[in-house]
């Protein structure tokens, strides 16, 4: 592996079509966020809420892809979110950004350890902390080591055991138990669930499509991905990716129904997890491990990979050159050290998810319009500029504090949008070289 230049565990030297193109975002976008949060979200707002969380999702993708045919046309040389960045940003905004960037990560990869340690205890009765380490080598060795080239060999085995997942268990527990059954089960145990005039459910679902656009337009693996799929088939593979993703929240929603429509429940953060305890055939139960076991592992290797990436190529490697060989040796050290770091910190942090989100959502809310300037403007942008991003996210946490957070949401995309669109405005000089 170290014989080969940097680029090949970067890229792989990969150049994807629509169909791999789809696998690959698929297996980056299919994440614990999906199935930690598909409970709180169905009990906070209902089925109208599941349907907001579904049209999240897919709504960002089908926007993100208009943006990202800009990407692939003026940064057609790059290979990673940094790249452009670096060329976009001078000094004190190219380094918040990377800050914003490492800890829009993080969270990221914690929301996938703190899955992966719930699926452990429950599902196969160990205690978590031996299920994460064997989970994080597990990661490091096939994502951290083995690099895209890895990643992509792997990802169609657990993309196809994911979907096997969510159409045959779901449609096994409808021919035994009976729509009907599960209906009026529901109806008599959680008649809240079936409530469509809930107000509140119709701002979530706006500002979860605000999130989640703000997610995939910073994401560090879905930029990886657009550049090495081929510039005709970028629209395409996303708006297949986002019609194709908002089915999961759907079929996880249904797996939900069927754990509580005879019973009420007690905790809504491993009520998923507990509906293995429903499903008799053993097949089943080895599908439905294999499913979260696959959702998981398979975006940690993303964002791991590309998390590396960031720290090596966009941040290690700007004043001092490398070379390949140290860049690689590099890598696996900045793989293992987060690994490490994570598998200390899933072991003894369980936050509440949906709020995890909800804060870190002002991050996502804050970086969407400067983020649409640095890759639709031409002017060269002020060495500022990034500081908007950290007036939205402080002005939005104080409205949190106040207990709104949806609200802290929006000002924070708000006053982000409103100061560096200012700052643009303001630019007085032109970059020639842009398109």
């Amino acid at each position: 592996m170290i014989s080969k230049s940097y680029k090949w565990y970067v890229t792989g030297g990969l150049s994807l079509g629509a169909s791999f193109g789809v696998l690959t975002l698929l297996a980056r976008w299919i994440t614990a966020n999906t199935i930690l949060s598909s409970p709180e979200t169905l009990f906070k707002y209902g089925l109208l809420g599941g349907i907001g969380y579904s049209l999240m999702g897919s709504v960002a993708f089908i926007l993100f892809s208009f943006v990202a045919v800009k990407i692939k046309k003026r940064f057609r040389k790059h290979e990673t979110i940094g790249d452009v960045l670096y060329e976009r940003l001078p000094g004190q905004s190219y380094v918040i950004m990377m800050g914003l960037l490492l800890i829009t990560s993080f969270d990221s990869l914690f929301i996938q350890a703190l899955g992966a340690g719930i699926l452990f205890h429950l599902i196969l009765d160990i205690p978590a902390s031996i299920g994460l380490f064997i989970f994080f080598v597990y990661c490091f060795v096939y994502a951290g080591v083995g690099g895209m080239n890895s990643l992509h060999k792997i990802e169609p085995i657990k993309i196809s055991l994911i979907f096997a997942a969510i159409i045959f268990i779901p449609a096994y527990f409808f021919i035994q138990e009976g729509i009907y059954p599960i209906y009026d089960g529901v109806r008599l145990y959680h008649p809240y669930l079936l409530y469509w005039k809930n107000y509140d459910a119709f701002l979530f679902m706006i500002t979860a499509i605000l999130i989640g656009f703000g997610q995939v337009i910073t994401d560090r693996a879905t930029w990886q991905r657009i550049h090495i799929i081929q510039p005709t088939k970028v629209r395409a593979s996303l708006w297949l990716t986002g019609l194709i993703w908002g089915t999961i929240p759907l079929a996880l929603f249904s797996m939900l129904l069927i754990s509580i429509f005879d019973k009420s429940y007690d905790n809504t953060y491993s009520l998923l997890f507990e509906f293995v305890y429903k499903i008799e055939p053993l097949i089943l139960v080895i599908l439905f491990f294999l499913f979260c076991f696959s959702t998981l592992s398979t975006t940690v290797g993303a964002e791991l990979h590309a998390t590396t990436i960031l720290i090596v190529k966009n941040i290690m490697s700007i004043n001092k050159e490398y070379t390949d060989r140290s860049k690689y040796q590099l890598s696996y050290l900045v793989a293992g050290v987060i690994s490490l770091a994570l598998f200390i910190i899933s072991s003894f942090l369980t936050p509440n998810l949906l709020d995890l989100i909800f804060f870190f959502g002002q991050f996502y809310g804050a970086m969407i319009i400067p983020m649409l300037w640095i890759i639709f403007g031409k002017k060269t942008l002020s060495a500022f500029f990034a500081y908007s991003i950290l007036i939205g996210v402080g002005a939005g946490t104080i409205v949190m504090f106040s207990g709104v957070s949806i609200l802290a949401i929006w000002i924070s995309f708000i006053t982000s949008g409103v100061l560096s669109t200012l700052l643009y405005l303001f630019s007085p000089s032109i970059d020639s070289s842009s398109n």
